[in-house]
């Protein structure tokens, strides 16, 4: 099994602010050796930035070098930067950059939902492709249409859409989060990680059957040839252990054959992040 989406951090060495409120549980640090604990059937991890600070991407990369756990990472970089290809190339070209595969930038936190129609943010999802990189995409529902319209515009990007662009599980509304998901499926260069659903349902009494209207969605939208399996640890402890999420994701995907199951929960990641 490929975790395609898995965070650390360590908060001697950066603090995470975004860590407030109901989410103070995870407010201690989250390493190798834990995750090894939390989930021992997984083989390969990829590695996702938390913070907008470009420290961290070397500091994850460097990890990557030395972890037989973690093979790819995910790192951030200032895409509207005049020099964002050349800050880009400085990664991958770097001590570790081998184990580079990804950008992400925490769109959800823009507050123009048009943020990815920039030209300057576009010139920068270039530069990450240019420099063969996917792109993450890390959206609210309401954001979802930009989206389509950038993964349109820059058809030789590959994009993946991070936890499923974050649907109102809680409240059980699909619309218009299913619409809009269809649309950016019908671009080809997306795929999507199965992610981040148990944190958006009702995190002390959520069930699989809340999950699956959601799920139906994506599998519709992207066929299994473009999902992947992410279990958002340890932001998903907030609802669920990992063993859970594992645990509902098999159960979602339980009446697919066997080929269709793998490609989900190995090698569809493996491609997408070049694992192994």
């Amino acid at each position: 099994m490929i975790d395609a989406h898995q965070h650390f951090w360590d908060l001697g060495v950066r603090d995470q602010e975004w860590i407030t409120g109901a989410m103070r549980p995870l407010r201690r640090n989250f390493g190798v050796s834990d995750l090894r604990a939390a989930a021992p059937d997984v083989t390969a991890t990829v590695l996702v930035q938390t913070v907008t600070d470009a420290a961290e991407t070397p500091e994850f990369l460097a990890l990557a070098a030395e972890s037989d756990l973690v093979g790819a990472v995910v790192g951030w970089v200032d895409l509207t930067a005049p020099d964002v290809f050349d800050r880009v190339q400085s990664y991958v070209d770097g001590h570790g950059g081998s184990w580079l595969r990804g950008i992400r930038h925490q769109v959800q936190g823009e507050r123009n939902p048009r943020w990815l129609c920039r030209r300057d943010v576009r010139r920068g999802l270039s530069a990450v492709s240019d420099n063969g990189l996917v792109y993450e995409l890390l959206t609210l529902p309401h954001q979802i249409p930009a989206a389509v319209e950038t993964a349109s515009a820059l058809p030789s990007t590959h994009f993946v859409l991070d936890h499923c662009s974050k649907p109102p599980v809680a409240s059980g509304r699909l619309y218009p989060w299913a619409e809009n998901i269809r649309a950016l499926a019908l671009n080809e260069n997306v795929s999507c990680k199965l992610s981040g659903l148990v944190t958006e349902a009702d995190w002390a009494q959520w069930t699989v059957s809340d999950l699956r209207p959601y799920f139906d969605v994506v599998l519709e939208a992207f066929g299994p040839e473009r999902l992947m399996f992410g279990s958002d640890w340890p932001v998903c402890l907030l609802a669920a252990e990992h063993s859970e999420v594992v645990a509902a994701a098999r159960e979602l995907t339980a009446a697919l054959s066997p080929a269709e199951q793998h490609a989900i929960f190995h090698a569809n990641a493996a491609r997408a992040y070049r694992i192994g």
